[in-house]
């Protein structure tokens, strides 16, 4: 950690970022259109370890969710980038208050503050910095899906608000193992990038008696 931000739980947040059942459930929108990740599908139960040593350390969990707001007719408004990428989206995937929408249950639990997003970071166009700097929040731990997506673009906004960044490396998951390597690569330069593990030793050793 940098001079300016030492570590300290109770000024830290866990950001998870879109780890929700249309992504990673069964029966969710992803896997009924056939773009499941089994990657993706084993982050909750290493995260989520980490969300409630964090909660009882005094520091913060936000989630991030992915939503597709309905138009007049009930119709999902989906970007045209991702309408190319994923055909399948259809009526009620990612619909606010929907289960799909909702950040799956093994995280569900520990999650202070929810935010709703239209696009990759879980900073654009929703309240999440008002959130954590009245939190009192001076370092900012990202995790979830996609590690060049939402992960890389929530980590970079993090950055440019002069929070520390902290990527959890194998909290994280991409469609494939090569962008996943290169985007935290690349996150290195704006963060440090660590594993669960570490990031859970160092959590007990700055943790306030």
């Amino acid at each position: 950690m940098s001079a300016a931000h030492p570590f300290d739980p109770r000024r830290t947040a866990l950001l998870a970022v879109d780890l929700q059942n249309d992504f990673l459930a069964p029966d969710g929108a992803y896997a009924r259109g056939g773009a499941a990740s089994e990657a993706a599908r084993a982050l909750p139960a290493r995260v989520a370890p980490l969300a409630r040593a964090l909660k009882a350390a005094g520091g913060l969990v936000v989630a991030s969710r992915f939503t597709l707001w309905p138009d007049a007719a009930g119709e999902p408004m989906v970007s045209a980038h991702l309408r190319a990428l994923r055909p399948f989206l259809a009526r009620g995937d990612f619909a606010p208050g929907s289960r799909g929408q909702a950040v799956v249950d093994a995280i569900a639990p520990y999650v202070d503050v929810a935010v709703d997003k239209v696009a990759y970071s879980a900073f654009h166009m929703t309240q999440l910095d008002w959130v954590l700097r009245h939190a009192g929040i001076e370092t900012v731990v990202v995790c979830g899906i996609v590690t060049n997506g939402g992960v890389a673009s929530t980590a970079r906004d993090a950055h440019v608000r002069e929070y520390a960044v902290q990527v959890l490396g194998d909290g994280c998951a991409a469609f494939r193992e090569s962008v996943h390597a290169t985007s935290l690569a690349d996150l290195a330069t704006v963060g440090e990038v660590l594993d669960c593990a570490d990031w859970a030793a160092r959590l007990v050793a700055g943790s306030p008696p």
